[in-house]
């Protein structure tokens, strides 16, 4: 079944908005040879721009796909997640066309923030509106998942979980919008190398202590946990963290402006917290930082309260490693306090940028750049 909808103009200019994963478990290596994985994926206002030109092919003629970039090193052929994506959607809608897409990076390459796989739902997107015509819901996120690991997070954006190899999604309830500051280390950190460097690592483990605890197992009852619907939270967090603005409407419109916003940052703070609470942690950091040491530094830097002379209440709520790397990012109770911590990581000669988390209805009204 094919799904209307409302045909481009000259060409459709995406948002490839980026993730970080708020925590990652790795599991076993599966019989697929894949690892089992749970994780906690957000998306973040930073983004790449995919611009998709696409029109019908003559009757008969195969399609023609050309790439263009402005980063040397993403590749402008076949090897490309968004190629990839446009060939085989095409071939899902039985239609021939001639597209054109450029990608205009700002993200970094091999950076943990699921980049190229943004690109690639991007793609998606930006063909379905130029053709007018569209996937199931079911049979996107379904061809997402043959194109990467990540790409299907981004057919739905803001808080996301992952399992199996983190294809499977499950949207849950957003965390209030938070400020972010996302680092951006010149090295660039292999995912299957820092795979194999887990695997060598905890077959050891395992051969001389024994089985390990199930952490997929356990993560996922603790982000189910802050999931689950009570009567005790607005925000169903089993009652961990409760909203801030009273329901009773007399008390709402006492509430000043500036009150309201203290309110909100107090639930984002709140909620992150019950995160680190229920153990939330990248264990790629177990594997990455002794290869990277300077990563390590610049966590240390995001988090600021373990340094000199700094004062521990504009420490970040959280900070850790984005997938495998390189890029790391903390969460910050105020724009100031994201702004003392990019000039903390930037005085180390690391790039640094401020921006926010992205919850999900903000996610999509953002997407097409007109």
């Amino acid at each position: 079944m094919r799904v209307a909808v409302r045909i481009g103009a000259m060409a459709t200019r995406v948002r490839s908005y980026s993730k970080i994963n708020l925590g990652l478990a790795i599991g076993p290596v599966r019989a697929d040879g894949f690892h089992g994985l749970t994780t906690l994926y957000q998306t973040l206002e930073l983004h790449d721009l995919v611009t998709v030109r696409a029109r019908r092919a003559a009757s008969g003629a195969e399609t023609k796909i050309s790439l263009t970039t402005n980063h040397p090193f993403v590749p402008r052929d076949g090897r490309n997640t968004a190629w990839r994506m446009v060939e085989r959607c095409l071939v899902r809608l039985g239609v021939s066309a001639e597209v054109e897409i450029h990608i205009e990076k700002n993200l970094p390459v091999q950076g943990g923030m699921g980049a190229g796989s943004a690109n690639a739902a991007a793609a998606l997107l930006g063909l379905e509106r130029e053709l007018g015509v569209a996937l199931p819901g079911v049979e996107r996120l379904g061809l997402a998942a043959e194109i990467g690991s990540d790409v299907p997070l981004f057919l739905l954006g803001g808080a996301v979980l992952g399992l199996g190899r983190g294809e499977q999604v499950v949207p849950i309830p957003d965390l209030p919008r938070t400020y972010c500051v996302v680092a951006m280390p010149e090295v660039g950190v292999s995912t299957p190398a820092a795979f194999r460097d887990w695997d060598a690592r905890h077959t050891t483990a395992e051969l001389t202590s024994g089985p390990q605890v199930d952490k997929l197992h356990e993560l996922s009852l603790a982000y189910a946990s802050l999931s689950a619907k009570t009567g005790d939270s607005k925000f169903g967090t089993s009652g961990i963290v409760r909203d801030q603005i009273p329901d009773h409407p007399e008390k709402k419109r006492d509430l000043s402006d500036e009150n309201r916003k203290n309110a909100k940052n107090d639930l984002a703070e709140n909620t992150l917290l019950a995160l680190v609470r229920t153990g939330i942690g990248n264990d790629f950091e177990e594997v990455v930082f002794p290869q990277y040491p300077s990563l390590r530094t610049t966590k240390r830097q995001l988090m600021g309260n373990d340094l000199d002379g700094f004062d521990g209440d504009r420490s970040a709520i959280y900070a850790a490693l984005s997938g495998s790397g390189s890029a790391l990012f903390g969460l910050y109770r105020s724009e100031a306090d994201a702004k003392a911590a990019q000039q903390r990581v930037q005085a180390s000669g690391v790039k640094a940028f401020v921006t926010a988390t992205l919850p999900r209805a903000e996610y999509w009204k953002e997407m097409f750049a007109g």
